[in-house]
């Protein structure tokens, strides 16, 4: 914080550090948070912009009353074309903006705080390897092929859940099961984790975006077939027994607009 109050991230893994926050705000309204964000947005009121912010929470607001604004302002007027055009194409417009917007002030940082060439092309690559707040919304981010060998190969590893579950994947830590005594079996066991391990890496979650990690717990849409991270869509192991046919919340909230 400077002195006036104000947060200025001044290095690039500062920098990089605010944009994965607001990203994952802005990704929370436009996927877990729909609905709210949805009814946020009446066409009836004045300018809205959404906003993320580095605290991985968003708001729909009025823009910035002061000119020039402390940080570029995101899109004006979201709420306008909210009920002049199918849902799923505003949702991903405002996603495009979004990303357009996080740019900008990941750029503003940088070059208030004298960014040289090479710690702009830095910060852009680190960037570069997340995908657009669009390809998520969109589900242009999601692998089909892989996710579902990824998923199918994993269940194998573990005893047979019952079939309502089957969807739901609770990746163990490499090795915790004990080894057989012969050592081809080893060889196979552990180039068949390795393998399964690398591959259920390349999975995002639908409302994140993240890679999939070793220790964390999963689950499927039965609807659009997207994983999530079961703290993303709060969702627990335990819960997911009880699930017959889990939808998350943006299939959840589809329904015909008036």
């Amino acid at each position: 914080m400077d002195a006036d109050g104000q947060y200025n991230p001044r290095t690039v893994e500062e920098v990089f550090r605010d944009f994965k926050g607001r990203r994952i705000g802005m990704i929370k309204a436009l996927t877990t948070d729909v609905e709210e964000f949805y009814q946020q947005c009446d066409p009836e009121k004045e300018n809205l912009c959404l906003y993320g912010f580095p605290t991985e929470q968003w708001e729909v607001n009025l823009p910035a009353e002061e000119v020039p604004p402390e940080l570029p302002e995101p899109a004006l007027g979201i709420n306008f074309a909210r009920d002049g055009m199918q849902e799923k194409d505003w949702l991903s417009l405002v996603a495009v903006h979004s990303d357009a917007w996080l740019l900008a002030v990941a750029f503003y940082f940088g070059a208030r705080f004298g960014f040289e060439k090479n710690d702009r092309k830095r910060l852009f690559s680190m960037i570069n390897d997340l995908p657009t707040i669009f390809e998520v919304v969109s589900g242009a981010a999601k692998k089909p092929v892989k996710e579902k060998t990824a998923a199918s190969n994993l269940s194998s590893t573990k005893p047979k859940p019952s079939p309502k579950v089957q969807r739901v994947a609770e990746p163990q830590p490499k090795f915790t099961k004990p080894m057989p005594a012969p050592k081809d079996d080893d060889d196979e066991e552990e180039g068949s984790l390795d393998e399964e391990e690398d591959e259920h890496g390349d999975t995002l979650c639908g409302a994140c975006g993240e890679n999939y990690a070793s220790d964390e717990f999963w689950i499927c849409c039965d609807i659009c077939e997207k994983w999530f991270h079961g703290k993303c869509v709060k969702i627990t192991p335990a819960r997911a027994e009880h699930i017959k046919q889990y939808k998350c919340p943006a299939c959840s909230n589809k329904r015909a607009r008036p």
